[in-house]
């Protein structure tokens, strides 16, 4: 009778203890830590980037890079697998005013590329004007750029030192809203298109992009040590709310404008 009671309290025991592993094991005595909520916080600096007047040898103004910086788009070839894709050969940063929308004899810079301001954690006072002359389309095909290039787009060829800033060869986006990107350290820009195109008259549509900033660093170069930094927008529009009907490209076109800015 003894043994069997010492036995029954080994079970017993044994029992126990094995629950008191099994609990100890999954932790149910314990309150575990919340679950991630999936969401990622983006860090980003406090840098504040502006063009001042654009005095050469002053380094806190910063100067647009003309030559290192780009235009480009692309759009669908129709009955084809690839795209057609070409590049602005000139383009600047300011809000060309009506009175401005002429031709210029000059090979430079018309304007004065100073309609903009970065800074990066306030993106409510970053803003930007830009244009592009849209007869220096560069497709890398000379027969197309002065030819069906030039009469789909609505616009005139290239005149041999003419900055051709006319209304019908003019293309300009403004910022009307910079934000945070949840989804990135870049940032949502919503700016409006006006382009005149096969219209009879320039039209104005609000859109939205990515816009993202390559942060400031140094750079030596020979002898020479600067500030560099860059900005990149990319977007889409439908070039046939702006009356171009050929039938060789496709409805959407897409924009990736790459800037890059030196303290020089």
């Amino acid at each position: 009778m003894k043994l069997t009671s010492n036995k029954t309290l080994m079970v017993l025991l044994i029992v126990i203890s094995v629950y008191g592993y099994i609990a100890a094991c999954t932790h149910k005595d314990q309150v575990l830590p919340a679950q991630a909520s999936g969401t990622t916080t983006y860090t980003r600096g406090t840098a504040v980037l502006l063009p001042g007047t654009l005095t050469a040898g002053d380094s806190t103004q910063w100067k647009l890079d003309q030559v290192h910086s780009s235009v480009l788009w692309s759009t669908a070839y129709l009955g084809a697998a690839g795209l057609l894709t070409g590049r602005f050969n000139w383009f600047g940063i300011a809000n060309v005013t009506p009175a401005q929308m002429t031709t210029y004899a000059t090979t430079g810079q018309p304007l004065k590329d100073t309609s903009w301001a970065f800074y990066e954690s306030d993106p409510t006072k970053t803003y930007f004007n830009g244009y592009v002359q849209i007869n220096t389309s560069n497709t890398g095909e000379p027969g197309r750029d002065t030819g069906c290039n030039i009469s789909a787009l609505g616009t005139v060829k290239i005149i041999p030192n003419i900055q051709n800033l006319g209304v019908t060869n003019l293309a300009q986006i403004q910022t009307t809203k910079i934000e945070y990107d949840p989804n990135s350290s870049g940032y949502i820009a919503t700016f409006n298109l006006t382009w005149q195109g096969k219209l009879t008259a320039p039209k104005t549509e609000s859109l939205v992009g990515k816009l993202t900033y390559i942060p400031k660093s140094n750079v030596t170069i020979g002898t020479s040590t600067y500030g560099v930094f860059g900005l990149r927008l990319e977007f889409q529009f439908n070039c046939r709310d702006f009356g171009v009907v050929s039938t060789s490209i496709g409805d959407n076109i897409a924009i990736q404008v790459n800037v890059n800015f030196n303290n020089k």
